[in-house]
C-alpha cells in the first residue's frame, strides 16, 4: 500500500515515539484543536498538512484510509496488505497513509476544513471534540454489535456521547495500561511480585532507590503517560474530575490525598527528571535499567525482547494500584476510534469495511502482538485472548508473563470516568491539567492550592463545551 509523504521515518519500533514528533507532540497538537472548537473555524490555531489530499482519481468505489504509524510496526505491514485484499475482493480501490500519530490532529483538521480527504480516519484517543464534522456511526456499531457482542463499556465511552445520542467514533480496539516493574530490584525489598497498591509503590520504590539508586518512573510531564497515571492514582482514592452526570467534582478530599501522595512518591522514591519527560522516557528508561517501575502498555516489554533480550526478561508487570479506598483503576493505554468526516462520499463503503475490520479482531490482536485488544466481548479475538496471554505466542519468557491481561477489564477504564470521554474531559488531558496539578504539589505547592487551580480551569472547560451542547452537568 502507498504510504503518506508525511511519513518520513516510518514507525516507531515498539517504543512510543518516532524520529519525529512524539506523542506528546501529538497530544499538544490536539489540544490545540480542542481549544480553537470545530464547531467554529476549525483550523483557526492550526497549519494544514504538509501535502493536500485531493479526491481519488479514476472510476468506480475508492476509500482513502488516514491512520497512525502503529507502535508495533509489524502491524502496519499487514494492515496495509488486509486493507488491499478486502479492496480487491469488493471492487473497492483502497489506499492507505501513515503518518506520524502526532500529526493526525492537525491532519483532520485541515481535511475538514477543506471539505476533502480520507474516508476513514484512526485517532488513538477519543476523538469527542470533532462530533460536529463526522458521521453519526452508530449504525455500525450496532451491526458490530449484533455480530461481536456488547462493547466493553468503556470503549463505549471514548466514542459515544450520551448528551446527544450519538456515536461519533467506531472504537474497534484498546491497549491495557499495567504497571511495568524490573523483578531483580524488587526481590530483594521484599516484593518479588512488584506492589500491589499505592503504598507498597512508595514504601517498595523508597527502598529500590536507597538500596540501588534507581528511580521509579511515574511522569508528571505534558505527555500522554503522565496523564494516564495522574487520572489511575486519582481514582484509585476513590476522586475524579467529574461525576457519572457530567458535573465537575475534581475539588474533593480525595483528589487533594491524591495529590498529597504524589508529592512524597517523587520525594522519596523519584528524581526531578520526570518533570520533562516526553512520552518514550519512561520506555527507554526501564528498557535501559534506570527505572524500577513505570505504568505503560507491553510496547516497551515488546522492543526491549528484541533490543536487550536480558532486561526483557527481568520486566514483569502488574495490574492496577489500589489506593485507600480499595479501588484499583487504571485509564486505557490507547482506545482506537475510526471517524468518518461528512465530506466523505464514499460513507457507505467505509461503513463496510469497518465492520469487516471488526470481523478480523484476532488478526488485529496477532499482528499487534497483543497490544490491541478487541471492544466487541464475543469477538474471535475476546474468544482466543486467554490462551494467547496463558502461553504468549510471541516467546516471552516465562511464557504466561501477560496472563495478569487476561481480566484487565476489571481494573481499565476511559478517560472521563465516571462519566463518557466527553469534550471537556479531551481538553483537560489535552492540555495536561492533572500533570501540571501533580507536578506543582511535588516542587512545594500545597495539595489543596493545586487542587483548587486546576478546579478552576476544569470548570472553565466545562462551562465552554457545555454550553456548545456536548458536555452534559450543570455544575
Amino acid at each position: 500500500m502507498r504510504k503518506g509523504a508525511d511519513e518520513q521515518g516510518g514507525g516507531t519500533g515498539g517504543t512510543e515515539s518516532g524520529a519525529g514528533l512524539s506523542r506528546r507532540g501529538f497530544l499538544k497538537t490536539t489540544g490545540t484543536l480542542t481549544v480553537a472548537g470545530l464547531g467554529s473555524g476549525l483550523l483557526a490555531a492550526c497549519t494544514g498538512p504538509s501535502s493536500s489530499p485531493g479526491p481519488a482519481s479514476g472510476g468506480g468505489k475508492s476509500l482513502r484510509i488516514l491512520q497512525w504509524s502503529h507502535f508495533i510496526p509489524a502491524y502496519d505491514k499487514w494492515f496495509d496488505g488486509f486493507a488491499k485484499k478486502w479492496g480487491d475482493d469488493n471492487g473497492v480501490r483502497v489506499t492507505v497513509d501513515h503518518i506520524d500519530n502526532a500529526d493526525i490532529p492537525a491532519r483532520s483538521a485541515a481535511e475538514i476544513n477543506a471539505g476533502q480527504g480520507h474516508d476513514l480516519i484512526e485517532w488513538i484517543v477519543p476523538p469527542s471534540s470533532l462530533e460536529p464534522s463526522v458521521l453519526d456511526v452508530s449504525d455500525v456499531v450496532q451491526q458490530a454489535v449484533s455480530k461481536h457482542g456488547e462493547q466493553i463499556s468503556y470503549c463505549k465511552a471514548s466514542s459515544f456521547n450520551p448528551t446527544t445520542n450519538r456515536y461519533y467514533g467506531f472504537c474497534h480496539t484498546w491497549t491495557p495500561d499495567p504497571g511495568d516493574y524490573r523483578k531483580s530490584l524488587w526481590e530483594p525489598v521484599g516484593l518479588p511480585n512488584g506492589p500491589s497498591t499505592w503504598q507498597e509503590l512508595l514504601e517498595g520504590g523508597t527502598m529500590v532507590k536507597q538500596r540501588s539508586k534507581i528511580p521509579v518512573g511515574i511522569g508528571m510531564s505534558q505527555e500522554v503517560d503522565s496523564n494516564m497515571v495522574a487520572r489511575a492514582l486519582i481514582w484509585s482514592y476513590g476522586g475524579s474530575i467529574q461525576d457519572a452526570n457530567q458535573n465537575v467534582v475534581i475539588n474533593s478530599p480525595e483528589v487533594i490525598d491524591a495529590v498529597d501522595y504524589m508529592a512524597k512518591l517523587f520525594k522519596q522514591a523519584m528524581t526531578d527528571e520526570i518533570f520533562s519527560w516526553t512520552a518514550a522516557s519512561n520506555n527507554q528508561g526501564l528498557i535501559a535499567g534506570r527505572l524500577s517501575y513505570i505504568v505503560n502498555s507491553i510496547s516497551a516489554y515488546r522492543s526491549a525482547q528484541g533490543s536487550n533480550p536480558d532486561v526483557a526478561n527481568d520486566i514483569f508487570f502488574v495490574p492496577a494500584l489500589k489506593g485507600p479506598s480499595g479501588k484499583a483503576l487504571a485509564g486505557e493505554h490507547v482506545v482506537r476510534s475510526y471517524i468518518i468526516p461528512k465530506f466523505s462520499k464514499q460513507a457507505d463503503t467505509a461503513k463496510q469495511f469497518l465492520l469487516y475490520l471488526a470481523d478480523h479482531s484476532s488478526d488485529v490482536a496477532q499482528n499487534s502482538r497483543l497490544y490491541d485488544f478487541p471492544a466487541f466481548k464475543t469477538s474471535a479475538a475476546w474468544q482466543q485472548l486467554p490462551g494467547w496471554l496463558d502461553n504468549d505466542p510471541f516467546k516471552s519468557q516465562p511464557a504466561n508473563k501477560l496472563q495478569l491481561l487476561k481480566d484487565a477489564e476489571s481494573w481499565s477504564t476511559n478517560v472521563g470516568f465516571p462519566g463518557p470521554s466527553n469534550a471537556a474531559e479531551s481538553e483537560v488531558f489535552n492540555t495536561f491539567v492533572l500533570p501540571n496539578m501533580m507536578a506543582a504539589a511535588a516542587k512545594g505547592t500545597p495539595a489543596k492550592e493545586a487542587v483548587a487551580k486546576a478546579e478552576t480551569q476544569v470548570k472553565t472547560i466545562f462551562a465552554k463545551w457545555r454550553k456548545q451542547g456536548l458536555v452534559g452537568g450543570n455544575a
